[in-house]
C-alpha cells in the first residue's frame, strides 16, 4: 500500500490522441504497434483487440502505402482504441487517413517532401484538430546531418527534431508529440533531456529496436527509467521483437515500479531460497497467469519464509508469507488465514480476486462522493 510517486513531472501542453490525453497532467499513456499485414484487416483488428484486452491506451498501424490506407479505414471502425497512423514519404496517404478518422499522423516532415505537401498534412491535420507526432531516429536521420556530425549523436536527433518543430511553429501549428529514438541507451537518453529544455509539447518516449523479448525489457526499463525518474516523457512504447501485447505488459510494469501509473496487481516476490515454506517460483508464475484479467491496483506480497515475510506482507494489501507448520496470509496488514501448501495457489487466487472486489467497490464508492 504505496504512497504516491515522488517523480515531479516535466510540465508540457496537453494533447489528445483521439480521447486519450498526452501530457499535461494527464497519465502516462502506454502504447503499442501492430506488426500484422495492415491490409489484412481482420488480422490487424484481432491483433489490436488483443492489445486493447492488455490495456493499451493508443495503438500505431504502419500505412505504407493507399491500398494499406483503406484498410486502415476499415480498421478503424472496428476498433476502440486510438490509432496513429504511420506514415512516410508519401503526403497522400496522410490526407486519406485524415478523412478516414486517423487519431494521429506519425510523420517525419523531412521525408514527406516538398513545403506546399507538407503545410497540405498540416493544414488537414489543424482542419480535423488531429495531432502529429514528429518521429526522429538515430537510423533514418537527414543525410545533411550525417555528414555534420558523421554518426548520429544526441545533437544530431536534437537538430533534426527542432527542424521539424520550427518547421510546424512557421505553419502556427502546436498540436503535436516528438520522440527523438536510438537504440543506444546514452544516446536516447541524452537527446531526449537535450529536448526536453526546449519544447514544451509531449514527449513520446522510446528505446527503438530494443531487441528481443528479455534483452529489450531491461534495455527499454534502464532508458526509460532514467528519463521518467527525471519527469520526461508523457507516452512510452517498448520496442520489443516479441508479441506486442508484451510490449504494453512491460510498458506498465516500469511506470508501475516508479508509482506512476497503477494498473493491475504489483507483485512483491522473493527470489525463494532453501528456507522457503512452499515453491515461491511456482506460485508467482501460477498467479500471474491466473490474474492477469485483474485491472484494479492491488499489492500482493508472496514472500516465502518468515525472515522477511511479515515486514511484507503487512504492507500488501494481500500477503502470504511462508511458515510451519501452516503459511499465513495478511489482509490490509493484519493476519487474516492460514493456508496448506495443498491448495495454495487456488485458495490465494480466491482471496486476492475477493480483495480486488472490494477495493474496486470502495474506489467506485470515493469516485462517486467527488
Amino acid at each position: 500500500m504505496h504512497s504516491e510517486s515522488p517523480i515531479k513531472r516535466r510540465p508540457s501542453r496537453k494533447i489528445w490522441v483521439g480521447s486519450v490525453p498526452v501530457g499535461g497532467d494527464a497519465p502516462i499513456a502506454v502504447q503499442s504497434m501492430t506488426n500484422t499485414e495492415t491490409c489484412d484487416v481482420a488480422a490487424t483488428v484481432a491483433q489490436i483487440r488483443r492489445l486493447e484486452d492488455a490495456g493499451a491506451d493508443i495503438v500505431r498501424v504502419s500505412v505504407p502505402d493507399m491500398d494499406a490506407a483503406e484498410a486502415f479505414g476499415q480498421i478503424k471502425q472496428q476498433v476502440n482504441v486510438p490509432l496513429v497512423a504511420d506514415i512516410h514519404f508519401d503526403y497522400r496517404i496522410a490526407l486519406r487517413v485524415a478523412e478516414l478518422g486517423v487519431d494521429c499522423l506519425r510523420i517525419n516532415p523531412g521525408n514527406i517532401g516538398r513545403e506546399d505537401r507538407v503545410r497540405a498534412v498540416v493544414d488537414a491535420a489543424r482542419d480535423k484538430n488531429i495531432p502529429i507526432r514528429i518521429g526522429v531516429n538515430a537510423g533514418s536521420l537527414e543525410k545533411d546531418l550525417q555528414k555534420k556530425y558523421g554518426e548520429p549523436t544526441p545533437e544530431a536527433l536534437l537538430e533534426s527534431a527542432m527542424r521539424h518543430v520550427d518547421y510546424l511553429d512557421k505553419l502556427d501549428f502546436q498540436n503535436f508529440k516528438v520522440s527523438v529514438k536510438a537504440s543506444d541507451v546514452f544516446m536516447a537518453v541524452s537527446a531526449y533531456r537535450l529536448l526536453a529544455k526546449q519544447i514544451e509539447q509531449p514527449l513520446h518516449l522510446g528505446i527503438t529496436e530494443a531487441g528481443g523479448l528479455r534483452s529489450g525489457t531491461v534495455k527499454s526499463a534502464v532508458g526509460l527509467g532514467m528519463l521518467l525518474a527525471e519527469g520526461i516523457g508523457d507516452t512510452i512504447r517498448i520496442s520489443l521483437a516479441a508479441d506486442p501485447v508484451e510490449e504494453i505488459k512491460v510498458g506498465f510494469d516500469i511506470l508501475k515500479s516508479l508509482r506512476l501509473r497503477s494498473r493491475g496487481i504489483n507483485f512483491i516476490a522473493c527470489p525463494s531460497c532453501s528456507r522457503q515454506n512452499f515453491d515461491v517460483v511456482k506460485t508467482m508464475n501460477d498467479l500471474e497467469g491466473r490474474l492477469e484479467d485483474l485491472l484494479v491496483p492491488l499489492d500482493v506480497a508472496v514472500i516465502g519464509c518468515v525472515v522477511n515475510g511479515p515486514g511484507e506482507a503487512k504492507e500488501a494489501h494481500v500477503g502470504l508469507t511462508g511458515g510451519t507448520p501452516n503459511n499465513l496470509v495478511y489482509i490490509d496488514g493484519k493476519p487474516a488465514q492460514k493456508l496448506t501448501n495443498e491448495n495454495l495457489v487456488d485458495e490465494l487466487e480466491q482471496l486476492i480476486r475477493r480483495k480486488a472486489a472490494e477495493k474496486m467497490e470502495a474506489d467506485a464508492a470515493v469516485i462517486a462522493r467527488s
